[in-house]
């Protein structure tokens, strides 16, 4: 009689070899589960070195996305719980600020150390806490957490050499997300701490066991109490320490949304800001490239931690020649796919981090499908239980397809073809972010130009998705602003040492009227007296696409000195000045950009060679302007010439480096120009202001709109024909007189402005910084403080550098010779 027992499959080795099935590979959980049996499965927030459970808090249940098993219950914490994070990193301050670099720097070796040898338990609660393979926490997130610590301390280490002329900035709040909880989080409180900072942490409300852990594995290495505090909460929890007074930097890494709310709750506060947002990362694939390894590299560039990276290549564009071939290769790895338990080694992919996310990422798919889109997803291999979605590759694409423009922030690729280099370029710089990106071709020199060329702020040539703590990460446009990691990550923690942290008097900002302005109406002249023939007069123009300007509207205003004399009138610019001067800027960015630093170098010094031959004139009009001594106005002159030459000299001495990674190549780290650039310059010093702000600018390849001093501008004007006899090239300075802050508003309200520095009043610098959220561009202002501009310190500091510049890492691996 025949059996009703189905057959099993057989699991014979010649059967195993002739199916190549995956058996699972679980990885134990029984250490992970000890340990939030520890807690009983109950955490509180880790304030001042020992957990804190307030009463009458409301919990949060934490779950593994890959099963719905319920790991632990956390706190939502409540503005009572923030005030006391924060007076808790307050008070450790002041002694953390000053203990020997050499003493942190032993802190944070032995939380290495700690973390080395609590491996395997953080490995195995981030997988379970977030859902993504065990393989990728044990093998990329702790060892990259585990180097940071050890980078880092060995920056505080170096602080009273390397950074000499900076201090810590105070108490710092950081903010992350979930996709990488414990990556993410170290990326802000390693340089922090190292700079000398206290810092509270708020994790992401999907994962907080790891951030939770951390704080315990620092205080059992003897990191001292309130150093480093963890609070836990919703997302407006975010916002309330932010806001928080005693907060003097907010670090965050999360979606551009989210940023541009930070951006706007702290503006005009003083507090520094760093910002790590989306992206929508273009993976370029030339017909010289290997495409075998690229569909690999593709894996790892979409598919890594389920597609839940912010520099995640999810915009791949292919050269036609090759482009179906890629495709039909990625349908078949595609094929072969697994996902399944997060603890499972042998799995591809892990679990998406909540139904709420998953949900997201299926309604983008579906936009496609309804657009006419080609979707493929290899949904066999999805696993009945748990928050999975397939792997997906979507093709017949617009590039104003939302699938395209948009970040899904999920396992979802989409594909373009593209016929030249420079057409790639443009459709790799077609978007509004610019994180990241990676180009695939054996050609190097074809590598490098592109990933030059592509607007972002980390370019991996046949490779993507590598980060070390050597290199900092963070992006261009709405990517952000800031980065995490090298010695370019140390200066978001840390001020000028002659700086105090600014404390603006809060003002109530009027965004619909500020920066209104009536045109000035006539003046009475100084007049002549009888017999005498009166001057011609004389009405300066502005000065942009290196010509002279009559202003859009037919308005002057007067320019008086202190005696009530008439010196001079200037035109009234608009909304339309500002117009015309940035579309000449961005006119004259690209090959301003890419002329030889030397050349540069060469047109500054011819600037300072055309200002001595003039200098007592210079002088002259300086002091019939603002009343100042002879004496004084030869002095502002004289600096003027050595500011020149100062920012002359670093032309060609501030272009990069290469990095010290842990890859076997090259990782080169690059000085961009910003791009266009706002400046409103202060009122003193109306000379040397507008050089000391213009110069740095210049040198490092950066196009500009400047307004000068609104009170004295005449210098500023007399300049155009030192730029003109100095071979500047047309555009690069544009000058545009009138009320600073009427046009202020349009420079900061601009989306083709990278950056506004503003030195005016604290209206306007909360103006310029709460506008620029917009497009989120860098601000510099000065809340209403003034600086002495004869003071190397604070007239020509690196930080003018710092504003200048963008950091750009191109990783370029090896392994023709040698395979490391």
């Amino acid at each position: 009689m025949a059996s009703s027992t189905p057959a099993q499959p057989s699991n014979s080795i010649k059967d195993v070899f002739k199916s190549l099935q995956y058996g699972p590979a679980p990885e134990a959980d029984n250490v992970a589960q000890a340990w939030l049996d520890d807690h009983d499965r109950s955490f509180g927030h880790f304030i001042d070195g020992k957990w804190i459970k307030p009463e009458g808090r409301k919990t949060y249940q934490t779950k593994n996305p890959s099963t719905g098993q319920t790991l632990a219950a956390t706190l939502q914490g409540t503005q009572e719980d923030v005030d006391l994070a924060v007076k808790s990193s307050k008070k450790a301050y002041e002694s953390w600020s000053k203990t020997p670099p050499h003493v942190r720097a032993r802190h944070m070796y032995s939380i290495a150390r700690h973390l080395q040898k609590h491996h395997r338990l953080v490995s195995v609660i981030e997988a379970m806490d977030n859902g993504k393979p065990f393989r990728e926490t044990r093998e990329a997130d702790i060892p990259t957490v585990i180097r940071h610590w050890y980078h880092h301390a060995g920056w505080a280490q170096l602080m009273d050499t390397e950074m000499r002329g900076w201090k810590p900035v105070g108490v710092v709040g950081a903010i992350v997300p979930w996709n990488f909880p414990l990556m993410l989080l170290t990326w802000k409180v390693c340089p922090a701490l190292a700079m000398g900072n206290t810092i509270v942490l708020k994790p992401a409300t999907y994962t907080r066991l790891s951030a939770l852990l951390l704080a315990e594995i620092c205080s059992e290495a003897g990191l001292p109490p309130g150093v480093f505090n963890v609070i836990t909460g919703s997302g407006q929890m975010g916002s309330l320490l932010a806001s928080h007074i005693d907060v003097d930097k907010v670090a965050f890494t999360g979606s551009t949304q989210v940023g541009q709310t930070l951006r706007r709750l702290v503006a005009g506060t003083g507090k520094k800001l760093s910002l790590e947002l989306g992206g929508k990362s273009p993976v370029v694939v030339f017909e010289s490239a290997d495409l075998d390894s690229t569909v690999e590299g593709l894996v790892d560039a979409i598919w890594f931690n389920q597609g839940q990276v912010c520099s995640a290549g999810s915009r791949l564009l292919v050269q036609e020649s090759v482009y179906s071939k890629l495709v039909d290769k990625l349908k078949t790895r595609l094929t072969h796919f697994r996902l399944g338990d997060s603890l499972d080694k042998s799995i591809d992919m892990g679990a998406i981090v909540d139904e709420s996310q998953k949900k997201s990422i299926d309604e983008f798919v579906e936009d496609a499908r309804r657009e006419g889109a080609e979707v493929y997803q290899a949904t066999s291999c999805i696993p009945t239980r748990g928050c999975f979605y397939p792997p997906t590759m979507i093709t017949n694409v617009q590039t104003v397809s939302r699938v395209v423009a948009e970040e899904i922030f999920g396992p979802v690729l989409v594909v373009l073809p593209f016929r030249t280099a420079k057409e790639a370029i443009t459709l790799a710089n077609n978007s509004m972010y610019g994180l990241g990106g990676s180009v695939w071709t054996e050609n190097v020199s074809l590598a490098m130009e592109v990933a030059i060329c592509i607007k972002a702020g980390t370019i991996w040539v046949n490779s993507h998705n590598m980060f070390d703590a050597a290199a900092g990460f963070g992006g261009y446009r709405q990517s952000g602003f800031g980065r995490d990691g090298g010695k370019e990550g140390l200066y978001e923690y840390v001020r000028p040492s002659w700086e105090s942290r600014p404390r603006p008097s809060d003002v109530d900002l009027d965004l619909k009227t500020f920066g209104a302005t009536i045109a000035s109406r006539p003046t009475l002249s100084n007049g002549t007296k009888e017999g005498e023939i009166p001057l011609i007069d004389r009405t300066y123009k502005m000065y942009y696409g290196g010509a002279q300007k009559r202003p859009d509207a037919p308005y002057s205003r007067p320019v008086i000195n202190p005696d009530g004399k008439v010196v001079g009138h200037v035109g009234e610019g608009n909304r339309k000045d500002v117009r015309n001067a940035v579309e000449v800027a961005h006119a004259a960015a690209p090959g301003w950009g890419k002329r030889a630093a030397h050349n540069r170098a060469q047109i500054v010094y011819y600037m300072a060679e055309n200002i001595e031959i003039r200098r007592e004139e210079f002088a002259t009009r300086i002091s019939e302007m603002t009343g100042k001594s002879m004496e004084d106005s030869l002095r502002e002159v004289d600096i003027t010439l050595s500011r020149l030459f100062h920012w002359g000299a670093y032309c060609d001495k501030y272009g990069g480096s290469v990095q010290e990674t842990t890859l076997y190549g090259a990782t080169i780290k690059i000085h961009e120009p910003v791009g266009v650039i706002g400046i409103a310059c202060p009122d003193d010093y109306p000379l040397l202001g507008f050089v000391s702000l213009f110069a740095p600018a210049v040198v490092r390849g950066n196009t500009m709109i400047i307004i000068p001093s609104e009170k004295y501008p005449l210098l500023a004007l007399d300049l155009y024909q030192i730029f003109d006899t100095s071979d500047l090239p047309g555009g690069v300075v544009n000058i545009i007189t009138g009320n600073r802050d009427h046009l202020t508003k349009y420079l900061a309200e601009h989306q083709d402005i990278q950056s506004m520095w503003y030195f005016g009043g604290i209206e306007g610098s909360k103006y310029v910084e709460y506008i620029s959220a917009e497009n989120v561009k860098r601000t510099w202002v000065s809340y209403g403080f003034d600086r002495d501009w004869e003071d190397t310190e604070q007239g020509q500091g690196e930080e003018f550098l710092y504003h200048s510049i963008q950091v750009k890492n191109i990783w370029v691996p090896m392994g023709d010779v040698f395979a490391n």
